[in-house]
């Protein structure tokens, strides 16, 4: 079925498609885009050197095209499995919209505009880390991992933790281990906000062949899962408090933000088989990406204040 379906979508390329920019915006995963560009800005901020407005906003630009490249491809290759599944069957080139090989095309030629971009303004650090990163998702996470794996948000989630880096890279052209604690938060962070969502998907990610944990390993280990990463998700959001490079009222708020993130988690730990509407589930993952926002929006408005009261 899948192997039929596959060859149904890469028979499409070479179709031209009747598109609409509306529908080419939609390949580039604006959500998802609008989180790497806050982490991203944040990671530039926080990097102890400063650089020109203009070069920061076209270096922001290219890490959000990077990102929208990104999504481009993984919506084309996955077109098989996203017809199959109703969160997705609606997306551009499973829905027809777009022809597969212009969902390609599309985002081959952004991949290379934005990490040349990148690399002109900015530094050739950041633009490697953003190529590394381009191709980690594209096709380490969405050509391999995501189709043989459990583990493939919890690898996969490696792409999606380095916006801050290259945003701080981009700044000081260096990594230097706070940047590596941005990556951290979010790195930790993936696993229970996918797998929240899994919980509630089930049904679609088995009618898709994807193996994600409650499929393979069932509800009570992934709930397990969840749990024990929100616990390390909470400690990492104050490691930066902790290490000196944000205040303790940032560390403060990280504290109330972690602990509301395993309050959620243990709901879902506790929660009972016959909620088949899966509350518990839905409303970690609506409060995951409350988090996400939260603490680093905290981290922002710390350096920000540090450098007004400085």
């Amino acid at each position: 079925m899948a192997l039929v379906e596959r060859e149904h979508v890469d028979g499409e390329i070479g179709r031209l498609s009747e598109a609409t920019a509306g529908d080419f915006i939609s390949l580039l995963k604006p959500r998802v885009m609008s989180l790497v560009i806050f982490t991203a800005f944040v990671g530039m901020v926080m990097a102890p050197e400063g650089i020109h407005p203009l070069l920061g906003l076209i270096a922001i630009l290219a890490i959000a095209i990077g990102a929208g490249a990104s999504g481009a491809l993984n919506m084309w290759y996955d077109a098989d499995i996203d017809i199959r599944m109703t969160r997705t069957a609606t997306r551009a080139v499973p829905a027809g919209r777009i022809a597969p090989g212009e969902a390609l095309g599309f985002g081959v030629v952004l991949a290379g505009f934005s990490v040349g971009i990148l690399g002109l303004m900015a530094n050739w650090l950041a633009a490697g880390l953003l190529a590394f990163t381009i191709f980690f998702y594209a096709v380490i996470y969405t050509m391999w991992l995501k189709r043989s794996t459990p583990q493939n948000i919890v690898i996969g989630g490696a792409a999606g933790a380095l916006p801050p880096v290259i945003g701080w890279a981009a700044v000081s052209g260096t990594v230097t281990l706070e940047s590596l604690v941005l990556f951290l938060i979010i790195f930790l962070w993936t696993p229970p906000h996918f797998w929240a969502l899994a919980l509630f998907k089930t049904d679609d990610y088995e009618r898709a062949g994807v193996p994600m944990m409650p499929n393979v390993r069932g509800e009570a280990h992934t709930k397990w899962q969840i749990f024990v990463y929100a616990v390390l998700v909470a400690i990492s959001g104050v490691l930066p408090a902790v290490m000196g490079f944000a205040g303790p009222i940032y560390g403060i708020g990280a504290a109330i933000l972690g602990a509301c993130f395993v309050w959620y988690s243990w709901q879902v730990l506790r929660m009972e088989e016959t909620d088949g509407a899966k509350r518990p589930a839905k409303a970690l993952f609506a409060y995951s990406l409350f988090y996400l926002f939260a603490i680093f929006a905290a981290l922002l408005l710390d350096v920000l204040f540090a450098r007004l009261g400085a």
